[in-house]
């Protein structure tokens, strides 16, 4: 399976922490959004989006972290347990993920990227919308092991990329007991290193 991704960016490490969890190997294709290799004809022609992560299974080509991770679970897990086909166990599963989506690694991305890429001063409204986020997810870890429920789901893969990523560029967890317990726990995954090697790039632009 072709893995078109850039090592630091966030989604594309939940997909490898994904395929590590279901033992799938990778061939991996970094891809320099520098050098507009994300532009060619070629990768157009896979993803009109240009974007990263994308995979390509047997000819068939997705993108979207989310979409992957749960593509991948569907097609290649032993069993429901990462995305459970019970329909409001799943409900809650795609919560967690469009909280991510919309919430936690938008206020990264609105906050930080500015920060990082074009040295823009910062900006404490949004930074309070980072807060707010990792409160939310403090507030649903409350009484559970997981961010969706009493086990391991495509959506602490998804989360834990971008809680990696506040952790690799300073932002203080331990405010937050919920999540610095999940968090700890989830350092223990296969493809965790891989992940905070990921996190070290961005910690290093940082620096």
């Amino acid at each position: 399976m072709d893995f078109y991704y850039k090592p630091a960016s966030p989604p594309c490490r939940s997909v490898l922490l994904a395929a590590n969890q279901l033992g799938i190997e990778l061939n991996k294709k970094v891809v320099s959004l520098q050098a507009g290799e994300h532009l060619k004809p070629e990768y157009l022609k896979l993803n009109p989006q240009h974007t990263v992560p994308t995979v390509v299974d047997n000819g068939f080509a997705i993108w979207e972290s989310r979409a992957i991770l749960i593509y991948l679970v569907q097609k290649y897990g032993k069993d429901d347990s990462l995305y459970p086909k019970h329909p409001q166990q799943q409900a809650v599963v795609n919560q967690r993920l469009f909280f991510d989506l919309g919430s936690l690694s938008k206020s990264f991305g609105d906050y930080y990227i500015p920060l990082i890429f074009a040295k823009k001063p910062a900006d404490p409204e949004k930074y309070k919308a980072v807060e707010t986020a990792v409160e939310f997810l403090n507030t649903f870890l409350e009484g559970n092991d997981y961010v969706a429920g009493d086990h391991l789901t495509v959506a602490d893969l998804s989360i834990l990329a971008s809680i990696s990523t506040l952790d690799a560029v300073g932002f203080e967890l331990s405010k937050y007991a919920n999540v610095t317990r999940w968090y700890e726990s989830c350092k223990k995954l296969p493809g965790w290193q891989e992940n905070w090697e990921g996190c070290l790039i961005l910690k290093s632009l940082i620096k």
